[in-house]
């Protein structure tokens, strides 16, 4: 059983003039009685619009990450525009997690910034950098810092939440990912990730759970959507090409 997050379920319905009532993913979760997870290595996967990213933000917020990612302790806001589906969700949890952080690519420049703003304004206990392998995230590529992130702040005995990181990797590192989370795995982490990437979805051992207009379920890695396009589109580029673009 996941060692932090094991289940979750929705508590109340949104009111019907709510956009989350016609969120895919919310209605389905209403048609289930609970949503189980069943690794330490649940990824999230389906076309855009079902609400994946709506879901983990939820789970995140319902843990006590700040909305536009960081640890528990970050205490910023540039925009105040998530969800309020974590107030319609219940989050059952396991044990609870000595370390933790929600990864959200489009936001990951606020959370850049903040850790340089506390380092700018505060000096006691050391710089905050440090943590994060004492480079400014904002002087590294966007992968780069991505990866300094997980290498360095991300410590085992944790929860990580992370959305849709392969925005930041290339496929060789979207595989250093993965050798990052089979470390962290081995210091009791668990990691649930909103994805698009079929790399990704292939960790051994992983729960996938597609996300549809008309249901959540669990699914081996080669029967997604966006594996068996990503497969047909690699094998045939040409004939998919011809059929997208027309013969040229």
């Amino acid at each position: 059983m996941p060692a932090y997050i094991r289940s979750l379920y929705i508590k109340e319905k949104p009111p019907e003039e709510s956009y989350l009532s016609e969120l895919p993913v919310v209605k389905n979760l209403l048609k289930m009685k609970e949503l189980r997870f069943t690794s330490d290595v649940v990824f999230l996967v389906g076309e855009n619009g079902t609400g994946k990213s709506t879901l983990l933000e939820a789970i995140a917020v319902s843990m006590g990450f700040n909305a536009e990612g960081g640890t528990r302790n970050f205490r910023f806001s540039t925009v105040d525009t998530h969800s309020e589906l974590n107030e319609y969700i219940t989050v059952v949890k396991g044990f609870h997690p000595r370390d933790g952080f929600f990864l959200r690519a489009e936001s990951f420049y606020n959370a850049a910034s903040y850790i340089d703003r506390i380092d700018s304004e505060f000096s006691f206990g050391g710089p905050v950098i440090d943590s994060y392998g004492g480079v400014s995230l904002h002087e590294q590529s966007h992968g780069e810092s991505f990866l300094a992130l997980v290498k360095n702040r991300f410590g085992g005995n944790g929860i990580y939440l992370l959305d849709e990181p392969e925005a930041a990797l290339s496929p060789s590192r979207q595989m250093t990912l993965m050798v990052l989370m089979n470390e962290l795995l081995g210091k009791n982490s668990q990691f649930v990730i909103a994805t698009h990437s079929p790399m990704l979805m292939t960790f051994p051992g992983a729960q996938v759970m597609e996300l549809t207009e008309d249901d959540i379920k669990t699914v081996p890695y080669d029967q997604t959507g966006h594996f068996q396009l990503t497969k047909r589109f690699l094998n045939y580029p040409e004939k998919m090409l011809d059929v997208l673009l027309g013969e040229r």
